[in-house]
């Protein structure tokens, strides 16, 4: 079993109702461009194209997913949270909020801006 399963299989285990927002981030993280890495990091699952641009990160009750270089994006729709001076997430309660909060956008806008660099 890989790293990533192990993670997939205890969250299902012991926070089963945040793996179908798990599984759909991690499937728009890999489908968003060829030769997408993952590894597990941090309790998360980060995601690289010739750099890393996103990582999905299980809590309690919710899921973030965390932009490496967050700051540098444009968040025309105000869902960014975060202060720092790097980092970017933005919080998913339910699996609707991946629409909401136009997830896939942000998504391909870190990978772009990863790869631009």
């Amino acid at each position: 079993m890989s790293a990533v399963e192990g993670l997939l299989e205890d969250l299902r285990l012991h926070r089963g109702a945040l793996l179908p927002i798990v599984l759909r981030l991690r499937a728009m993280a890999l489908a968003s461009g060829p030769q997408i890495a993952e590894e597990v990091k941090y309790g998360g699952i980060l995601f690289a194209s010739r750099r890393g641009f996103c990582g999905v990160f299980p809590y309690q009750n919710h899921v973030t997913l965390e932009f490496s270089e967050g700051s540098q994006l444009l968040d025309p729709y105000g869902v960014l949270a975060g202060k720092g001076k790097y980092r970017r997430h933005i919080r998913i309660t339910a699996e609707e909020d991946i629409e909401a909060k136009r997830v896939a956008e942000y998504l391909h806008a870190a990978r772009a801006h990863s790869d631009a660099q």
